[in-house]
């Protein structure tokens, strides 16, 4: 009953959400640093080009979006885990939920984003990175744009997915397309509002 509870809720705080992007990246970035000030830049244009901004609702990288979406006076949007070393949601969220259960969690950041950016970030940015890629790739959603923020940091990764996974057939040529890198924040929002155009005339409700 708890599961199926987490689902209403967040279904109808989230309803009315509008257009949206999900942004995801490390709890561990500090204020003053180059990608949390990138964060706060994204969140910004992003709400300034009429997006919702979502995140996990913690700090770091989800502060930053958070941030920059709710100063520029835009919808922020925090979905939060119940963890024993998180403490709760960013002062910048507007609009929260807290779950418990993360595949539950999960389903808001996709059923909600018309796209994904993604910030560098350890094993639970990957996680949720590679979900998007999997639905995507499995079709399970209809696909929408992934943007990657900064291509020192996501350098290996690609070349990982490029010459090990594609090279021995893991993935196929499409799958090597599904993310795109850049390194500014407005080239995040360019990419996010011309290919989301077409995943929204195109996605099921």
């Amino acid at each position: 009953m708890r599961i199926q509870a987490e689902f209403v809720e967040g279904f109808g705080t989230l309803a009315e959400l509008g257009r949206a992007v999900s942004v995801f990246g490390s709890a561990r970035l500090k204020p003053g640093s180059e990608f949390y000030d990138k964060g706060v830049e994204l969140g910004r244009l992003l709400a300034e080009a009429g997006f919702a901004v979502i995140t996990g609702g913690g700090p770091g990288a989800m502060e930053a979006a958070n941030k920059g979406a709710y100063e520029a006076g835009g919808t922020s949007v925090g979905l939060g885990i119940e963890l024993p070393f998180e403490s709760g949601l960013n002062a910048y969220v507007d609009l929260g939920v807290n779950f418990r259960y993360f595949f539950a969690r999960k389903t808001m950041f996709v059923k909600y984003a018309q796209g994904y950016v993604v910030l560098p970030g350890g094993f639970g940015t990957l996680d949720e990175l590679f979900e998007a890629v999997t639905l995507a790739q499995t079709q399970k959603v209809t696909s929408f744009p992934i943007v990657l923020l900064g291509t020192k940091f996501w350098a290996p990764m690609m070349s990982f997915i490029h010459d090990t996974l594609y090279a021995e057939g893991m993935v196929g040529e499409s799958d090597l397309h599904r993310l795109r890198v850049v390194d500014e924040p407005a080239e995040a929002v360019r990419i996010i509002t011309s290919d989301g155009e077409t995943f929204a005339a195109t996605r099921p409700e």
